[in-house]
């Protein structure tokens, strides 16, 4: 009888390797920052922060956190991730020298918060410039969603408090330009807030639609270019008479509750009146129909703002409310787009909830948890975030084709960044050898040859 010996291989493990490059599919967001010119940006503005004769740029020592957290790092010592493999992300600082930057910097305020966006946002129009057709801004019109994220903390963190849903943490606010079914999300705007802060605050609204706003290249500050969408948190008057007021004019599809005077518009609407919703191919959306209730129910709110409801019928286990009518779930939304049918303007509506992929996607890039005490170290954690989901964002749509373009943060990973390979220095050139079988790395190669085909910043 054959003795068994398990369903796997059985190996000897030694430490005496040498040459090998762990992780080396992160040469495809080092090839980014250079591409982009983001390193050069992130080092200028910082260049204030810079001590004389000291040895670490703190503009690298930003980018390393980023990188590190694009790798799936989640606190500031896991910059040792690069710190282990020099030959890829050259010198990386110690861990109490990340440590002293960041109290740095959150001393420094807002002031060293301007500096990093204002960078961000010069990089990012340059990016949308190389991206071209791929950009999301191809259509001539650039989707901005805004949406509210609870992170748990524990109570020792500063403003964290109970949250609505009976956690213990923060509230936070972020905002997304979306790239449509081809592509991911770039994050814009990241604001910090107390576990206890309301979910329709317009303040705080206002606030995140400003951060997002700037950066966005000029010309899509205002005008009805830009639309901004949000759930029902975003449906108050002031939050609307903002984004419509005089020499800002720009474009929203907002989420309402439906109140008494809403659903009483509703039941009067004539049965002919229902439009059928549509799916994105363009089929009808089988038991959904959309209608425009008429009448005086949308007296005192913005002049040109539409409302536009939408009902369905009840998927198995959903529970129906006082509103509902007829065993029909009630939704609405209001805009201010004309000349579009109001089942297209529903569906453009309807795909916000790709904006809770993006967060998603950022709880698995660092935004699961705050790991510092301070909230002005926090706010700069979410800085930090958002350049690596910016990096994550941007390499897909510069160097990636295909169903590739669409891959997550967890499956870049697991696919294209965790690649070992084999650095070798012949003459003055160093090679980056990965290992053929490897089912992806025709994928990388493909990639990195994108991404150096691209011009060198000026």
């Amino acid at each position: 009888m054959k003795k068994s010996i398990g369903s796997y291989p059985r190996v000897r493990v030694r430490d005496d390797g040498g040459g090998v490059v762990s992780q080396a599919g992160g040469v495809l967001l080092v090839e980014t920052v250079r591409k982009t010119g983001l390193d050069t940006a992130i080092s200028a503005a910082l260049a204030p922060w810079r001590k004389p004769r000291a040895v670490h740029d703190p503009g690298k020592v930003l980018l390393d956190l980023a990188l590190a957290v694009a790798l799936g790092g989640d606190c500031l010592s896991d910059i040792g991730v690069l710190r282990a493999e020099p030959g890829l992300f050259g010198l990386v600082a110690s861990d109490p020298t990340v440590s002293r930057l960041v109290e740095t910097l959150a001393g420094a305020g807002p002031r060293a918060l301007t500096t990093i966006r204002r960078a961000r946002a010069e990089v990012r129009e340059r990016v949308w410039g190389l991206a071209g057709a791929d950009a999301p801004d191809a259509t001539g019109q650039v989707v901005v969603d805004i949406d509210g994220v609870l992170v748990l903390a524990h109570c020792e963190k500063q403003d964290a408090t109970a949250t609505w849903k009976r956690t213990f943490g923060h509230h936070r606010l972020v905002a997304f330009v979306d790239h449509g079914p081809a592509g991911s999300g770039e994050p814009v705007a990241a604001l910090l807030r107390p576990g206890n802060a309301g979910s329709n605050t317009a303040a705080d609204h206002i606030t995140t639609t400003q951060l997002a706003l700037a950066q966005l290249p000029k010309h899509y500050r205002r005008g009805r270019r830009t639309l901004i969408r949000t759930d029902s948190a975003g449906g108050t008057h002031e939050f609307l008479n903002w984004l419509t007021a005089r020499g800002r004019w720009l474009s929203y599809s907002v989420g309402m509750t439906i109140t008494d005077t809403v659903h009483h518009a509703v039941l009067q609407v004539p049965t002919t009146a229902w439009t059928p919703a549509v799916e994105p191919d363009g089929q009808v959306r089988d038991g959904a129909w959309v209608a425009e209730p008429a009448g005086d129910v949308l007296t005192g709110w913005p002049a040109g703002m539409r409302l536009i409801v939408r009902k369905e019928r009840p998927h198995p286990g959903a529970q129906l409310r006082f509103t509902d009518a007829d065993g029909m779930c009630l939704t609405c939304f209001a805009t201010n787009t004309i000349g579009t049918a109001i089942a297209d303007l529903e569906l453009r509506h309807r795909q916000r909830a790709r904006a809770e992929d993006r967060i998603r996607t950022a709880r698995a890039t660092g935004l699961r948890n705050l790991p510092l005490h301070h909230a002005a170290s926090n706010q700069l954690w979410l800085e930090i975030i958002q350049l690596a989901l910016d990096l994550l964002a941007w390499m897909p749509m510069l160097a990636l084709t295909g169903t590739a373009r669409r891959w997550e943060p967890k499956k870049l990973r697991l696919r294209l960044f965790s690649a070992a390979a084999r650095l070798v220095t012949t003459g003055r050139q160093r090679i980056l050898r990965l290992d053929r079988h490897w089912p992806w790395t025709d994928t990388i190669t493909s990639a990195f040859t994108r991404l150096q085909a691209l011009p060198n910043p000026g």
